[in-house]
């Protein structure tokens, strides 16, 4: 008798096939289910040497019954109301200790829904973040896990042995209870979101403030990419600088549009941000730049009644150099802003999130992988609630950096080129060494309109203003 594989997976998209074929080259037998049957043939037909490690099945029962108990069933269906279709569709269909895997891209707000409800019934549940796109899905990538940690325990060895390595170390962690692996999945893709954005920024200041070709970008960043900047995010903007156009034979640059596409997670580690209270500028600034990018008529309309604000810059303005440190400034306080939600979230929602683990687990395999990250798991080690940028080495980057953030700013300004998110970062870190903020004018204020009252330097016991007599 052939023995049962004890793995399953419900969805043969892009990730969804990746990630069966990561599983089964690990040497484990998978079966595989897909709404569409033609789907399940191509994916089949197309898996080569590691057909045998593959059962393909035609209808959800068979999917079911082709598993050994207790079975470990990942879903990487779209997020939201399909998800909770097909738990329905499976429960009937499973025995007790049956564990489901979230491995999409869900809200955590929605996982904490289904694991709550997961406990009442037979089944048990995961929600797992899982960073890389197509490429880290089939050779190995970040994986965040959420749940029970018994389930995180039986699950661990294939997730670990599918994940990416660093230094021989699997990129897989147990974050905690409930939604912690997609809500740390959620900050990393704000984070994402924000690192992108810079990036980006640095690419307009030498496109439209030094007129530098697209080959000349490409040259600076592969430079940058040996130093403290390097990450996978520089180097592939290094290869797409360099990449020409087969049809046209432009600079592929050139020729993209400019309107950036979004899936809603950066926008979910911003509305999250806000609801505890904790500032994320930079990943603010960068989403509503994402947003600010779709509306191409009104920008179009914009130039033509405003004139365009663009104005050269000179090497006396900007340096590569000076961009190179106002960019790895940027990254910095992105960074801490992302880590010190991630603390405020771990305190208020009682995950304990392993601060100084997730820095390590982001090491490989995902898309903010850096350089960086490795002196970052070291800091949290010693302290995962004190901010990075008061943390060795970035308080001493800082230092050494803020000129060149500032003047990058400036001469951007200065040239009617918009950079929202370095300017959030500097804005931010002005604001975190400022001893005394103007938001006294605003205690007045709101004293003034609405008797809030308001605490005082010298503690004297007065909390209103003499505002009747004005």
């Amino acid at each position: 008798m052939t023995h049962k594989p004890e793995y399953g997976l419900i969805g043969l998209g892009t990730m969804g096939a990746a990630l069966a074929l990561n599983i089964a080259e690990k040497g484990n037998k998978i079966a595989v289910y897909n709404r569409t049957t033609k789907v399940t043939d191509e994916f089949i037909a197309a898996s080569g040497a590691l057909r045998d490690q593959l059962v393909a099945t035609a209808s959800l029962k068979d999917f079911v019954a082709a598993i050994q108990a207790p079975r470990k069933i990942i879903l990487m269906v779209p997020a939201g109301p399909i998800v909770d279709a097909q738990i329905e569709a499976l429960v009937p269909l499973l025995d007790a200790d049956d564990l489901i895997i979230d491995a999409g891209n869900a809200h955590y707000a929605d996982t904490n829904r289904r694991f709550k409800e997961a406990e009442t019934a037979a089944y048990n549940f995961l929600g797992i973040g899982v960073s890389g796109g197509e490429e880290g899905a089939r050779h190995g990538p970040s994986i965040m896990v959420g749940g029970a940690q018994s389930d995180w325990e039986a699950v661990a060895p294939v997730l670990r042995a599918i994940s990416a390595k660093y230094e021989d170390t699997p990129c897989a962690e147990h974050m905690g209870a409930g939604g912690a692996g997609h809500y740390v999945k959620m900050v990393h893709n704000g984070i994402e979101y924000a690192d992108m954005q810079m990036i980006a920024e640095a690419y307009a200041v030498f496109r439209d403030g030094l007129g530098w070709t697209s080959t000349q970008v490409a040259e600076a960043f592969e430079q940058w990419n040996t130093g403290p900047l390097a990450s996978y995010l520089v180097e592939i903007s290094g290869k797409v600088s360099r990449a020409t156009d087969p049809v046209t034979g432009k600079a592929m640059l050139d020729v993209i549009l400019d309107q950036a596409g979004q899936k809603g997670t950066g926008r979910w580690t911003a509305i999250e941000a806000q609801m505890l209270g904790v500032p994320v500028p930079v990943i603010e600034a960068a989403v509503a730049a994402r947003n600010l990018s779709a509306k191409r008529d009104t920008r179009i309309q914009g130039a033509e009644r405003f004139g365009s604000p663009l104005q050269p810059l000179t090497s006396d303005d900007i340096t590569p150099e000076m961009l190179e440190k106002a960019l790895t400034a940027g990254k910095i306080l992105c960074y801490a802003q992302g880590f010190e939600m991630l603390d405020a979230a771990s305190r208020h929602f009682e995950w304990s999130l392993p601060m100084s683990n997730i820095a390590r687990v982001w090491r490989e395999g995902c898309i903010i992988r850096s350089d960086m990250l490795g002196d970052m798991a070291e800091a949290l080690d010693k302290s995962s609630s004190q901010n990075l940028i008061f943390s060795a080495p970035f308080c001493d980057m800082l230092m050494d950096c803020e000129s060149a953030l500032r003047a990058t700013v400036l001469a951007a300004t200065k040239a009617g080129i918009p950079v929202p998110a370095l300017a959030a970062g500097l804005s931010w870190f002005d604001t975190m060494r400022t001893a005394r903020t103007p938001a006294n004018m605003i205690q007045a204020q709101r004293d003034f309109f609405g008797a809030h009252g308001f605490k005082r330097l010298d503690d004297v016991d007065a909390p209103h203003g003499p505002w009747a007599a004005q």
